[in-house]
């Protein structure tokens, strides 16, 4: 019995740390906690605990944790693309691209669950009204954050 405990308190530990198959519970803080954390992109970003974005995106992820992780970052693409579309090159725009590349990492390697959120996450971060042409500025800053997200999101 006390071992069966102590499994589940490791357990337990790690699942809060992103270990033993579920999500972790900082990718379930709401898209405030995306925000904060985005704002040290293009340097490394992480969430509570130390948790890069793409480990929010797991292999047989829970649809309810599915739900609440995209939730979350679709509300904070949908804000990061207003903020970016008035700040041209600006901070924004490098933390709207980190998103989606760290969101792209974790995704990679899930078998394809996370395509319709990828889908929905890059319509939100690109939307311009009236299909008006993003800038050049807007592009490369994106490109940094994307890339920078890829890389170590």
């Amino acid at each position: 019995m006390r071992r069966a405990l102590s499994i589940a308190g490791i357990c337990g530990a790690l699942l809060a740390a992103g270990g033993c198959g579920g999500t972790p519970v900082a990718c379930l803080n709401g898209s405030g906690a995306y925000l904060r954390a985005l704002e040290e992109a293009p340097g490394p970003v992480r969430l509570a605990g130390g948790v890069p974005i793409s480990d929010c995106l797991t292999d047989n992820q829970k649809a309810g944790d599915l739900t609440a992780v995209g939730d979350a970052m679709l509300d904070s693409a949908t804000a990061l693309n207003a903020e970016a579309r008035q700040e041209h090159g600006g901070a924004s725009n490098v933390e709207l691209g980190y998103l989606i590349g760290a969101a792209q990492r974790g995704a990679e390697d899930t078998g394809g669950i996370h395509a319709e959120l990828m889908r929905r996450l890059i319509a939100a971060a690109t939307y311009s009204p009236g299909k008006q042409v993003l800038s050049k500025d807007f592009e490369r800053a994106y490109r940094q954050g994307f890339d920078a997200g890829l890389a170590e999101g």
